[in-house]
């Protein structure tokens, strides 16, 4: 049986280093994509150092032809291609009265213009080889209500359900499958440097923000990037088959649909 082959974007650190590290224990060959290629670099040697399969490729994902390039390269290497995991994105603090266009244009670009590539690019592959795949986008409880301080970011998470649901409407009868994780706050280099935006903001120490956050938390704890890679894990592998359409929460129970 040939290995399944996975491209996981933003994979040099947090929720997309901890998604690598998942598939290849679950018997993935991964490409690891991010737009740092010495932390893409660090994950493919941890992988390959432990007898996994990984290759690291540098991309921006808000660019379309790097995008392509890096599906491309994956699946000349591996001799195939399953499962992209658009993982990459960016959230920046946006008071209401301090967006501006640069950073609408940053958040997008990345956020939903990333996603849009990836599942072009994955298409592509999928029909190349004459088989279905599963395609899954990051998305994020505040993709499913609207967090404070965080109207772009929010906005643009609310898009990539939007995108994920009409894409698995469109992409069902390539034998695609099109789903969405929805993590909550995750200790991860991204989260704190919102919680130290927020914190200032509020004129409190860093770790203000956390605090205020984390009371929204059911479970009471924040989650580890493997709370969130094992909910991926499910979606990349056979026992989802049968869903599409979804963005799944992995939040402690902060939004409940």
């Amino acid at each position: 049986m040939s290995v399944k082959v996975a491209l996981v974007t933003g994979a040099g650190q947090g929720i997309g280093r901890a998604i690598a590290l998942r598939l290849v224990k679950d018997g993935f060959a991964v490409s690891i994509v991010d737009y740092n290629i010495d932390t893409a670099r660090q994950v493919a040697e941890e992988i390959v150092k432990a007898g996994g399969q990984a290759i690291a490729i540098k991309a921006d994902v808000s660019n379309r032809d790097e995008v392509f390039a890096a599906v491309e390269e994956t699946q000349k290497k591996f001799g195939d291609f399953n499962v992209i995991v658009n993982n990459a994105g960016v959230a920046p603090s946006t008071p209401i009265e301090d967006i501006t266009p640069e950073i609408i244009d940053r958040v997008y670009n990345i956020n939903l213009k990333g996603v849009i590539w990836g599942m072009q690019a994955a298409i592509k592959a999928f029909k190349s080889f004459n088989h279905g795949g599963k395609i899954i986008n990051a998305c994020s409880q505040a993709g499913h209500t609207g967090n404070p301080e965080l109207a772009v970011y929010s906005s643009s998470k609310f898009a990539v359900r939007g995108l994920t649901q009409t894409a698995a409407r469109d992409l069902a009868p390539l034998g695609i499958t099109v789903n969405g994780f929805c993590p909550g706050i995750v200790k991860t280099p991204m989260w704190e440097e919102i919680d130290r935006k927020i914190s200032a903001a509020a004129g409190k120490p860093a770790g203000y923000g956390t605090e205020q956050f984390a009371k929204r938390i059911t479970l009471g704890r924040l989650s580890e990037p493997e709370d969130v890679a094992a909910c991926v894990s499910y979606l990349a592998g056979p026992d989802s088959d049968y869903m599409t359409g979804q963005s799944l929460l992995i939040d402690g129970g902060m939004v409940m649909n």
